[in-house]
């Protein structure tokens, strides 16, 4: 394993850590093994969050005796002084620890979040206050709108130390703000590295985004042992040779920019539709060949693309802004005709 400086928080971090995500679907005895597997394959860095239901509890449990191996990073979603201090405290305790080494404010993105999160009485100020009593570490961004990227490294560079944003071989769109990271030694951070599982590469994926010096770590998902030992092996393989540049070339243009990278931002549906198995299913039905598993699954599920009232609820959620009800319209369109 590799490892690098995470910019100027000083933290001595693996270039592939763990994203936490996918915790959230196997159990603690799951998690346990992925922890043991990350120990062997010598990964570092743990991100997880507020947001991701268990996964704080899951990691607290089983990192119980061994949290000295691990530079743990959690987010939260708050805004307001009180919410933050609030998520703060129920991090420390859902992670059985007395300190997180990074904390972040966590996608924030609109104008009103921005002026509420670092004015008098906001969230900054709750990070602030835990970082002086020793409670957390260093404090970071995350963001999933270019806007928001470039605004949290210009007129806050100085309040945050780390920035994540999604970067991967179809995701390129936040290259010259990395590029600014580097400059001012903030630690940069890809998330989404598999663009949320539409990549089926891992090694290529991987290789893509550490081949760029202004990354200083990967987080992809994983939620189970081989999952890490392939991620942990990408860290160690080398530079982009030409036939994996063309390999990169060709997935960008398979998958342009109009694509659903699971995050789960757009739910709860009013129809109940979940909207990102709607979109997975009908890749499995366009491009893996698998039809006959994605229909069986896709028409198993309480509703589908073809219950959606165009209500607009999801796009006002989605962090890519994607086009949600034409997409769905889509995919009914495709399960109808593939039945």
């Amino acid at each position: 394993m590799r490892y690098t400086t995470l910019g100027k928080t000083g933290l001595e971090v693996s270039v592939v850590g763990l994203g936490g995500i996918p915790i959230q679907r196997t159990d603690v005895e799951g998690t346990r093994k992925v922890i043991d597997a990350c120990v062997e394959t010598g990964i570092n860095f743990i991100d997880t969050a507020r947001g991701y239901t268990v996964s704080e509890e899951y990691l607290g449990e089983v990192l119980e005796g061994r949290r000295d191996k691990f530079i743990l990073a959690t987010k939260s979603m708050a805004r307001g002084y009180e919410a933050m201090k609030a998520d703060i405290e129920k991090s420390l305790h859902n992670l059985r620890t007395d300190y997180i080494d990074l904390y972040q404010i966590h996608n924030i993105k609109a104008d009103e979040e921005f002026a509420q999160c670092f004015g008098e009485d906001g969230a900054y100020k709750a990070l602030l206050e835990a970082k002086a009593e020793g409670k957390i570490g260093h404090i970071g961004a995350t963001a999933h709108a270019v806007e928001a990227f470039e605004r949290l490294i210009t007129e806050y560079e100085d309040k945050i130390e780390t920035m994540m944003f999604p970067y991967n071989i179809v995701e390129s769109q936040g290259t010259e703000l990395m590029k600014q990271c580097g400059e001012k030694n903030i630690g940069f951070i890809a998330m989404k590295p598999m663009a949320g599982g539409n990549l089926d590469d891992a090694t290529l994926a991987l290789k893509y985004i550490l081949a760029n010096p202004d990354c200083s770590i990967a987080i992809p998902g994983m939620g189970d042992v081989e999952e890490v030992y392939q991620n942990a092996a990408a860290a160690d393989v080398g530079e982009l040779s030409e036939e994996d540049n063309n390999k990169c070339e060709a997935i960008i243009q398979e998958l342009g920019n109009q694509f659903c990278r699971r995050c789960g931002y757009c739910a709860p549906c009013p129809q109940g539709i979940n909207i990102p198995s709607c979109f997975l299913f009908a890749n499995y039905l366009r491009k893996y060949g698998l039809g006959e598993w994605a229909m069986t699954r896709y028409w198993a599920m309480q509703a589908t693309a073809a219950d959606c009232i165009k209500c607009g609820a999801c796009e006002k959620r989605c962090p890519y802004e994607l086009p949600i009800r034409e997409m769905l319209e889509k995919v009914a369109a495709d399960m109808k005709q593939s039945e």
